[in-house]
């Protein structure tokens, strides 16, 4: 697979540009990038602030005869981005956070949103690269707030990401979703953590981590021994 990269200086949206870029022929290992974008969306409809100087990326993967579920692409994300944080922050506590977020220091750091495109999958990646912008209640950081270097910018976030990426993305195709969900496992919240987290309707339901299913559901055991699996929703931790 060959990497390439397009950068523009402002969108709306990098995954709806990407959209019409995979319908126009655009292949895998194909990366778009905006120095500023004005619509960003995050997961469950949420708008994703972005302020110069973060990464607003997207990226295409074909989807291939006998290549797992797209949706565990969000492991192959997540763990990407993991990489390229640990690079560059090689002393700082870092851990997944189920479904995708990757937490540092305790705080977001990241957005991840898959979307379909006919036979293709759009996968945009935020980072707060030199900023971190309020997002509600929750606690958020940056790389440079955690010490990255200067030298430390989008564009350089970017170019290592791509190459993470694409490595976790052959370990996808190669190995087995099995050993990507292990794999995240290993670096994020410990079975047993106490979790919360919210259904359709609002209310909570509360109880312990017991590990992801075959297929990276999240395994909730409530405290009168039930165990239910959670496919989609947010989770709070602790």
């Amino acid at each position: 697979m060959t990497i390439c990269f397009e950068t523009i200086a402002q969108t709306v949206s990098t995954n709806a540009d990407m959209k019409a870029r995979a319908a126009s022929g655009a292949c895998e290992g194909f990366w778009l990038r905006a120095e500023n974008q004005t619509g960003g969306v995050g997961r469950l409809g949420r708008k994703w602030e972005s302020p110069k100087g973060n990464l607003f990326c997207s990226s295409l993967v074909e989807i291939r005869a006998g290549d797992p579920a797209p949706a565990s692409l969000s492991f192959v994300a997540s763990l990407a981005v993991f990489d390229t944080i640990r690079h560059h922050l090689p002393s700082t506590e870092i851990q997944l956070k189920w479904p995708n977020d990757v937490i540092v220091s305790g705080a977001k750091i990241c957005g991840i949103l898959l979307e379909r495109a006919g036979d293709k999958i759009v996968v945009g990646i935020g980072v707060n690269v030199a900023v971190a912008p309020g997002v509600g209640d929750r606690a958020v950081t940056s790389m440079a707030a955690e010490g990255a270097a200067t030298a430390c910018d989008a564009d350089t976030v970017l170019r290592l990401l791509a190459t993470k990426f694409e490595a976790r993305l052959q370990d996808w195709r190669l190995s087995s979703v099995a050993a990507i969900l292990q794999t995240w496992q290993a670096h994020a919240h410990p079975v047993g953590s106490p979790i919360t987290t919210s259904v359709a309707d609002g209310s909570k339901i509360s109880g312990r981590f017991e590990g992801l299913t075959d297929d990276g559901a999240l395994r909730l055991r409530k405290a009168d021994g039930t165990l239910i699996e959670i496919r989609a929703g947010d989770i709070e931790v602790g």
